[in-house]
Order: C-alpha cells, then sequence, then structure tokens
C-alpha cells in the first residue's frame, strides 16, 4: 500500500447512516468534496444523498401545494436529478418514512409533510431536500472503497447533517476524523496550489 493510499484510510465499512467523505483529490466533477449521507447499503447495492452542493428555490415554484418558503436544497446526486427526495428526523409519524439511523428518515408521504411544515414553519428545519440522488450498483462502493475514493464516518451529528449554512461541510467532517484527517482536510483541491 503506497503512503498516500495509507492517509486516505480509516478502515471504517460504510453502513447505512454513515457519511462519506469524497477523498481529496477525486476528480469526479460532481462529487469533488462532497459529502453523502449514505441511506442504505446491502448486497444489492447503495444509495445515498450530497449533502453539500447547494441550490437556492423556491419550493412554491416547484409544486405549488408546497409552503411558500424559499430553503437551500442540494444536488442530491447525478440519478434522478428531476426527482425531489428528502431526509427528515420528524419521526415515524410521516407516513411511509424509512429508519436510516436513529431519529434519521428518509422519504415519506410528501403531501404531510406539507401540512406539518405549513402548520409549524420550524419543522422546515427537521427536514433536507434534494434533487436526484447518488447510487451505485451491487459492489460497486466496495470497489470505490478499496480505490479509497470515499472515507466513510459515523460520528457526525444530526445537527451537522441538518445544518444548511456550513460553509465546508467537507473540511469540517474529515477534521473530526483525528490529527491525520485534519492535516488532509487543509489540502487545498488543486495540488498545484500548495
Amino acid at each position: 500500500m503506497s503512503s498516500e493510499n495509507y492517509l486516505f484510510e480509516n478502515n471504517e465499512s460504510p453502513k447505512k447512516g454513515y457519511l462519506l467523505l469524497a477523498e481529496p483529490f477525486l476528480d469526479d466533477p460532481f462529487f469533488v468534496r462532497s459529502v453523502v449521507l449514505l441511506c442504505e447499503n446491502n448486497k444489492d447495492g447503495s444509495f445515498g444523498f450530497v449533502l453539500n452542493n447547494y441550490r437556492e428555490i423556491d419550493f412554491n415554484s416547484i409544486n405549488k401545494s408546497f409552503p411558500k418558503i424559499k430553503i437551500k436544497i442540494s444536488l442530491g446526486g447525478p440519478l434522478s436529478k428531476d426527482n425531489l427526495f428528502f431526509i427528515h428526523s420528524l419521526g415515524p409519524g410521516i407516513v411511509g418514512s424509512t429508519l436510516i439511523a436513529p431519529n434519521l428518515y428518509y422519504g415519506g408521504d410528501f403531501h404531510q409533510l406539507c401540512s406539518v411544515i405549513n402548520s409549524e414553519r420550524k419543522c422546515k428545519d427537521l427536514v433536507r431536500f434534494f434533487l436526484g440522488y447518488s447510487g451505485w450498483e451491487s459492489g460497486q462502493l466496495t470497489n470505490e472503497m478499496k480505490e479509497k475514493s470515499w472515507i466513510a464516518v459515523n460520528n457526525i451529528s444530526l445537527t451537522t447533517i441538518f445544518n444548511i449554512e456550513k460553509m465546508d461541510l467537507w473540511s469540517e467532517c474529515l477534521a473530526k476524523q483525528g490529527e491525520r484527517f485534519r492535516i488532509i482536510s487543509k489540502f487545498p483541491q488543486n495540488p498545484r496550489d500548495n
């Protein structure tokens, strides 16, 4: 194993509810310095949402039944970019929600969600919206982990996941992994800038 590969390794295996942090020099334009919430990871494949690729959108212009609020939406990934997805911590009371991790859910009844946000506006802070998602076929994510394309982490709080104001989520999450990763988190995106 080269010393460069060692830098990007933490021996964590990706699991449902973990975050995937792109290795610092990943050259895929969609996933540069991305933080992906892994919503499912099993023998059939994996999917999740990029948390730190935002767009300012008036939700009411997407769907007239949605509350008139301005909120950041993340581009969740390169797949199904015309579809709206969401995660939340509103509990299993949102019918059809799927548990990702303690107090973290994926999907559910969209009309019920709209009704909850309309009746209690502060609930919007407990929801994240995404256009598109990130997906891996069976074995694909395992191979990308072997190639050191991703660093799997599980020590990130729900507060961090739902905070859409964080400007450098990738660096912050990476720095929380210990001293070696704190150094990596400061690497310039382009090594020639060093």
